[in-house]
């Protein structure tokens, strides 16, 4: 009785829905690949850890060359969003699975934690003075009416930064699917492999540009305001 009540909380979508369910499954991969790759840390790397090595530094290069000195804090955070997106992307591809990055509530679930990092990490620099950052290059008494309209300009584009981030991944993946499956119905034999390849690029993409996204924003948050 018991596992049949555990099968149906994993397969029933009333009961938690499949994005949910399959972002608990990317998760545990990721976690079991991190201890694979550390109980077997070679100098010369091979195989998984080669390929994770690999990931590693092109992000590592990304974060670094825009964040600076705050590289080391903010890497984890960015390349665990890059990994868990990218494999939630992919898993899309699989026969049987579903994308959870193909829901709107997975999306918000690490466009907010971003938006929320940010900010925490601007204050934590700079303190009172992250204030600068939304009121504009002018700051005198004769410029106040401008100053006052840079700040809600500036706080209205900084609360629509999760909504963006959210959309933008939710739009391309599910646009993703719809193009799939069009290219399938249409070209059944000759079009798996393209459809593949297309899947796999467009995941890579989406993945890159989210990690990308939330790279600059906490770049701008921790950088002197000009």
């Amino acid at each position: 009785m018991t596992e049949v009540l555990l099968m149906d909380v994993f397969v029933n979508p009333e009961v938690i829905p499949h994005n949910v369910t399959h972002a608990f499954l990317v998760s545990a991969i990721l976690i079991a690949v991190a201890l694979a790759v550390k109980g077997s840390i070679q100098m010369v790397p091979r195989g998984i850890q080669n390929f994770m090595e690999t990931i590693v530094d092109v992000i590592w290069k990304l974060v670094d060359e825009n964040i600076g000195h705050w590289s080391k804090q903010l890497f984890p955070f960015i390349m665990t969003i890059f990994l868990f997106i990218l494999l939630c992307n992919l898993m899309g591809l699989v026969p049987g699975f579903a994308s959870p990055t193909s829901n709107v509530n997975t999306n918000a679930a690490m466009a907010i934690p971003v938006f929320l990092a940010t900010h925490y990490y601007g204050i934590r620099v700079h303190g009172v003075s992250y204030i600068n950052h939304f009121i504009g290059p002018i700051r005198s008494i004769a410029a106040l009416p401008l100053m006052v309209l840079m700040f809600f300009v500036e706080v209205i584009g900084h609360i629509a930064r999760p909504l963006t981030l959210t959309v933008r991944l939710f739009g391309n993946m599910t646009g993703k699917h719809i193009i799939l499956i069009v290219l399938g119905i249409i070209a059944p034999i000759l079009a798996p492999a393209v459809i593949l390849g297309l899947g796999v690029l467009v995941s890579i993409v989406q993945a890159f540009v989210f990690a990308l996204l939330a790279t600059l924003y906490l770049a701008g948050a921790v950088e002197h305001a000009h």
